[in-house]
C-alpha cells in the first residue's frame, strides 16, 4: 500500500512540475478539492474530450450533441429527486475532527480484505507456476472462501443499511468492523447523518426577493429537459442518443484523492433513448462499446474490470461500472445505467408537458426508456496519467521519467529540435515547424543539449521528436525519435506529415 501511495505522490508532483495540473488559487494557499489544468493538462483534457466526442457523436449517425446551461429551473431538481435524495452519509471522528463518508469507510475495509485474497492468489501462482488454475483456487481454497464470505456479509449489510437509510446500524457496522480513523487511528465516531451535495446560490437581486437555484450536480438532466427540442428539430427516430460534455458541481465534504473526487468536475455523458422492452439489449450493447473504447487506447485489459451495482439508484433497473486500477485501487471510471423512463416521466409529471414519442410503425405513443453512459473526464485524465507515468533505468545506467500517454491523446504530438542553435539549423527547423503546426500541436525548442530536450519531451509525453542536424542541410532528411522505444529513424522531410498521420490514427477494437 505504501508503494501505491508513493507512486500517487510522484504522479501528483510530476503533474505540477510539468504543467499538467495546479492547485486552484495556489498563491492564496489553494482551494480544497479544486484544481486548474495547466498548459499540457488542458491539451490532454481537450484531446480526451475530442476522442470521446468522435466515438460517441461523429461515428454514430443517430447520436447528436448539445451544450445545456449550468443553471436550471429549481423544479428540474425537484422532479429528478435530487432535492430529496442527493445525499451522502457522513460520520466524524471525534479525536481527529476529520469527516468521512460512512459507506466509503466500509468499502475501504472490504477492499483490504480483497487485497488479502489477491495476496493468496499471488502466493499460489508463485508456488504452482504454469499449472496454477486461478478459478479453481479461488472457489475451493478455505482461506479465500472465508475472506469472500466476509466481504459478501459486510456488503449485504451495507447495501441494506443504505437502502433503508438505517444509519444507526451503519454506525454499528463501522464499530463492529473496528474501523479506525486513517488520521488518528481512533475508533471514536459520531452518529451517521445525511448531507445534501448540491451547491445553492441566488438568482436575481436579494432586495427584490431572489430565487434560490442550484449549480447542476450532473449534466444528464440538461439532456432530459431538452429531449423534445432535440427530437423534434433533429427529426430523430428511436433509438437515438443525445451526448453532452459539461461541468457539474458537488459540495463534496470528503473530497480527496487529487482530481479523483472534486467539487467542480466535468462529465461526458450520452443518454440513449429506446423503446420500452428493448432497454436491456441496448444496455448490453453500450456496456460492450464503452469497454472497447477504453481498450482502443492501448491500456492493458487487467487495468479494467466490470462491477455490477448491488444497490441500484432510484431511477435504474440495471447498472455496471467500468472500474480502473488507480493507485488507490479499483475505482469507478465510467457508469453504464439503464435509467428506465424515470427521468422523462418525472419531468412530464412536474412540468405538465407531454414528453412522449410517437412510433409511426406501431402507431402508438410512449415515454422512451433510457440507457446512459457517463464518464468523469477528470477521472479519465487521472487514469491516463496514472497508466502513463513510467520510471525507467536505461542501459547506460541513467534514469528517465517518461509519460507513455497514448499518442492520439498526447498534448504535444511532435517536437521540432535543431541540434545546435547555429549554422542555419534553427531556420530549417522553423520551416518544418511552420509546415506541421496547422495539423498538429507541435513544440519548438533550441535551448539545452539535445539529450536534455529529449528528456523534457519524454516527461510531458511527446510521442515523436524530429531533430534537424547538419546532414539535413545536405540531403533534406531528419531523425525522428520514438518516445517509448527511443528508436531513431532517418527519414525525408516530405514524409513527416504522412508518418505522423499514420502513427496517430485511432485504434479499432473488435
Amino acid at each position: 500500500m505504501a508503494n501505491h501511495e508513493d507512486l500517487f505522490k510522484k504522479i501528483i508532483a510530476h503533474a505540477k512540475e510539468y504543467g499538467f495540473i495546479f492547485q486552484s488559487s495556489e498563491i492564496y494557499d489553494g482551494l480544497s478539492a479544486v484544481y486548474d489544468y495547466g498548459q499540457y493538462g488542458s491539451e490532454l483534457k481537450a484531446n480526451i474530450m475530442d476522442y470521446w466526442w468522435k466515438a460517441m457523436v461523429q461515428y454514430h449517425e443517430n447520436i447528436v450533441g448539445i451544450d445545456s446551461a449550468i443553471f436550471m429551473h429549481p423544479r428540474v431538481w425537484k422532479a429528478s429527486g435530487h432535492l430529496e435524495a442527493f445525499n451522502d452519509p457522513l460520520i466524524d471522528n471525534k479525536d481527529s475532527k476529520k469527516r468521512y463518508r460512512a459507506d466509503q469507510l466500509v468499502e475501504d475495509h472490504m477492499a483490504k480484505i480483497e487485497q488479502k485474497v489477491d495476496k493468496e492468489v499471488k502466493k499460489a501462482k508463485k508456488r504452482f507456476g504454469d499449472e496454477f488454475d486461478e478459478e479453481q483456487f479461488v472457489t475451493t481454497h478455505p482461506r479465500v472462501l472465508k475472506y469472500k464470505e466476509q466481504i459478501e456479509t459486510i456488503n449485504n449489510r451495507l447495501v441494506k443499511d443504505l437502502e433503508n437509510e438505517d444509519f444507526d446500524d451503519l454506525k454499528k457496522l463501522i464499530e463492529e468492523l473496528e474501523i479506525a480513523c486513517p488520521v488518528s487511528g481512533s475508533k471514536n465516531w459520531t452518529e451517521v447523518r445525511q448531507f445534501n451535495l448540491m451547491f445553492s446560490t441566488q438568482m436575481g437581486s436579494v432586495n427584490e426577493g431572489a430565487n434560490q437555484i442550484y449549480l447542476r450536480p450532473e449534466t444528464a438532466q440538461g439532456i432530459f429537459v431538452n429531449y423534445l427540442n432535440v427530437q423534434k428539430t433533429g427529426r430523430m427516430k428511436i433509438p437515438f442518443g443525445i451526448a453532452q460534455i459539461g461541468k457539474a458541481f458537488r459540495n463534496e465534504i470528503v473530497a480527496r484523492q487529487f482530481i479523483f473526487r472534486m467539487r467542480e468536475f466535468e462529465q461526458m455523458e450520452m443518454q440513449y433513448f429506446v423503446k420500452p422492452g428493448t432497454e436491456m439489449e441496448w444496455f448490453e450493447f453500450w456496456k460492450n462499446e464503452r469497454v472497447k473504447w477504453h481498450k482502443s487506447l492501448g491500456i492493458p485489459d487487467d487495468k479494467f474490470r466490470l462491477h455490477e451495482h448491488d444497490k441500484l439508484a432510484h431511477y435504474a433497473n440495471a447498472a455496471y461500472d467500468i472500474e480502473f486500477n488507480f493507485p488507490m485501487g479499483f475505482k469507478e471510471l465510467e457508469g453504464i445505467h439503464s435509467r428506465t423512463n424515470f427521468d422523462l416521466s418525472a419531468h412530464q409529471n412536474e412540468s405538465g408537458r407531454k414528453i412522449q414519442y410517437y412510433d409511426n410503425d406501431t402507431q402508438d405513443s410512449y415515454v422512451p426508456y433510457v440507457v446512459e453512459t457517463s464518464i468523469g473526464l477528470d477521472r479519465m485524465f487521472l487514469a491516463i496519467i496514472t497508466q502513463a507515468y513510467t520510471e525507467e533505468k536505461l542501459e547506460d545506467g541513467s534514469e528517465r521519467v517518461v509519460m507513455k500517454i497514448p499518442p492520439i491523446l498526447a498534448p504535444i504530438k511532435a517536437a521540432v529540435l535543431p541540434l545546435v542553435k547555429k549554422d542555419g539549423l534553427p531556420e530549417k527547423a522553423r520551416e518544418i515547424m511552420d509546415n506541421l503546426k496547422y495539423d498538429y500541436m507541435c513544440h519548438y525548442e533550441e535551448k539545452d543539449t539535445i539529450g536534455r530536450r529529449y528528456r523534457r519531451m519524454d516527461a510531458i509525453g511527446t510521442p515523436y521528436s524530429i531533430t534537424v542536424d547538419h546532414q539535413t542541410l545536405e540531403d533534406n532528411t531528419v531523425t525522428i525519435r520514438e518516445r517509448d522505444s527511443m528508436k531513431q529513424d532517418r527519414i525525408d522531410i516530405e514524409k513527416i506529415p504522412e508518418i505522423l498521420r499514420d502513427r496517430l490514427k485511432p485504434v479499432k477494437v473488435d
